[in-house]
């Protein structure tokens, strides 16, 4: 756990004697903070890959498998194609697949939207909640820290995410960019929702996997920035962001 500047007004608790220290409110993101949802692409992709491999000729698994997550991974890259497309996840998905179908010659339009369907059905089926985010959750409201969840992507998909995993009733405040029509890394979005909950940047903390999002783009408000590393991978080599915070594990937030 890495700790960089001392965030500001903070309450303090006291329990088994202990006196704890926490803002006065924390956002929290959702895809691969709380729950896992698009985390380890590639080994989705080989995963979705072997099961037509008996349709694809002579292309290997891993080689065409390796290719499509390249490609989706410079897709994404693009910050304003990303913000056209995350609301289309299937559209955005199928493009990939038939220009890395086109690359290898492949002139399967039907298969190469066959495979980004199946992906899509893996990732869905796959999904979970990280360890301790219930517990988590539950801990700090019961030490009465207000929480706000705010995510990107469209109302619908995000709204089952929720109700799937029960995770709802935790949040004094939810906002969805579908619902809203603004989205991190717009500084509308944080000061939305911290008017949600009442309290200013100074206030609050932001606990998020995305180094732009929930770190580099919250940091410029003021708001204390937790990075949220689930898969212990470290800080990339070339990144000049610093994040306020650094943890592995959800629960270390109750420490």
């Amino acid at each position: 756990m890495g700790i960089g500047r001392q965030s500001p007004n903070l309450d303090l608790f006291q329990t088994a004697g202990i006196v704890i220290m926490f803002p006065k409110s924390i956002l929290f993101d959702l895809d691969d903070t709380l729950i896992s949802a698009y985390g380890n692409p590639e080994r989705a992709w080989v995963k979705v890959v072997t099961e037509y491999r008996h349709r694809l000729g002579m292309v290997s698994v891993e080689t065409l498998a390796a290719q499509i997550s390249r490609a989706a991974e410079a897709f994404w890259s693009d910050q304003r194609r990303h913000k056209i497309w995350r609301h289309k996840l299937g559209d955005a998905r199928r493009e990939i697949v038939r220009g890395v179908f086109a690359q290898f010659g492949l002139d399967e339009r039907d298969l190469a939207d066959e495979l980004a369907r199946r992906f899509s059905e893996l990732r869905e089926q796959e999904m979970f909640l990280f360890p301790g985010a219930i517990e988590t959750l539950k801990g700090l409201g019961e030490l009465g820290v207000p929480l706000g969840l705010i995510t990107n992507g469209s109302g619908p998909v995000q709204r089952a995410k929720i109700e799937r995993f029960g995770l709802g009733g935790f949040f004094q405040h939810i906002q969805i960019e579908g619902e809203h029509g603004f989205g991190k890394p717009e500084e509308q979005s944080y000061l939305h929702a911290l008017g949600g909950l009442g309290v200013t940047p100074a206030e609050a903390w932001i606990v998020g996997d995305n180094l732009v999002w929930e770190v580099e783009a919250p940091q410029r408000l003021g708001i204390f920035s937790v990075w949220y590393d689930g898969v212990g991978k470290g800080l990339p080599m070339h990144t000049s962001v610093r994040p306020d915070r650094i943890i592995c594990s959800l629960t270390e937030l109750l420490e």
